[in-house]
């Protein structure tokens, strides 16, 4: 049984911690839940915007069933989600070979080139990858012909029949619809994620020398401590960055309304969740629909979530 005085004395202590938390609170209520909570509300009107609005109950998300739009949106970002998670490996590596370097200085300086890249704005990021897949001024293009890998898509092109690459033409990877997902996924590329490696040697630090020392002794070669020792011991690791990439995905759109506008591109082929929620909001005002959209998306993130915490476990 618990002592009166003790439960008087706790609160007058810590009334001053539970105030400076107020703020926060408040804060995160009413810029986080309450839009939340307005998009709940609203997917069940049709409302375009103003005051006026008219209960459709699932109306909306009735329609959604039928939006072919949407679903392909959803099958684009599906193909997006799984590529992303292959681009997990890069850093993964990266962050393993930094923290096997052995002088400190070293190591340091490697860190600091990891991280150089986040000062660059994502916009201009953005940017420069559109300069990059550009048609007739872009890396890419002049990369594959300086390279001949131009001459062999051709040649692959006219034994798979694609009737995408032709000799004497560069290819549009923003506006040839069959290119527009290898585009979208190509970019980024080496996929270096400066979080990502920071977050992995965060995890890596973490392991004990001692383990280091016993799988020398055992003659543990460099890939054996890698798959038995140090992937296993950052897997937690591993499962933030993957709820982080599947949150960022399936809500992302603003690398495809740059590149390829608000429909998606040609054919809408770089359609998204998130840019189709965007469309129908600010492109037809419909604002209840979109709200709708946005509701899916989120239960649709929360059971991956669940899952990539389910299954992606840090191995004792």
């Amino acid at each position: 049984m618990s002592n009166p005085a003790s439960r008087k004395s706790f609160f007058p202590q810590q009334i001053g911690l539970y105030l400076f938390v107020v703020p926060a609170v408040i804060a995160v209520s009413v810029f986080a839940y309450a839009p939340a909570i307005s998009a709940i509300y609203h997917s069940f009107f049709e409302w375009s915007g103003n005051n006026a609005k008219t209960f459709v109950g699932a109306g909306n998300f009735q329609r959604l069933a039928s939006d072919r739009v949407f679903w392909t949106s959803f099958a684009t970002v599906g193909v997006l989600v799984v590529a992303n998670v292959f681009k997990l490996i890069p850093s993964i590596f990266i962050a393993v070979m930094i923290h096997r370097v052995k002088h400190a200085g070293l190591q340091y300086f490697y860190r600091v080139l990891v991280v150089v890249p986040m000062i660059v704005p994502t916009l201009v990021t953005l940017f420069v990858w559109k300069g990059f897949l550009d048609t007739n001024l872009g890396a890419l293009n002049r990369f594959l012909e300086a390279t001949g890998l131009m001459d062999l898509l051709c040649r692959l092109d006219a034994f798979f029949h694609w009737n995408i690459f032709h000799a004497g033409q560069s290819p549009a990877w923003l506006g040839e619809p069959a290119l527009i997902l290898p585009a979208l996924i190509l970019w980024g590329f080496p996929w270096l994620g400066a979080v990502g490696v920071l977050v992995y040697l965060a995890g890596l630090q973490s392991i004990g020398e001692e383990i280091y020392e016993a799988a020398d002794l055992d003659g543990v070669n460099g890939w054996q401590k890698f798959y038995h020792i140090e992937l296993p011991l950052i897997l937690t690791q591993v499962r933030v960055t993957l709820t982080l990439l599947i949150i960022g995905t399936l809500q992302g759109f603003g690398l495809q309304l740059l590149l390829l506008g608000e429909n998606g591109g040609p054919g809408g082929r770089g359609m998204v969740p998130g840019l189709w929620m965007y469309n129908r909001a600010f492109f037809a005002s419909e604002f209840g629909y979109a709200c709708a959209i946005g509701v899916v998306i989120f239960a649709v993130i929360l059971v991956l979530t669940l899952l990539n915490n389910r299954f992606v476990r840090a191995r004792p």
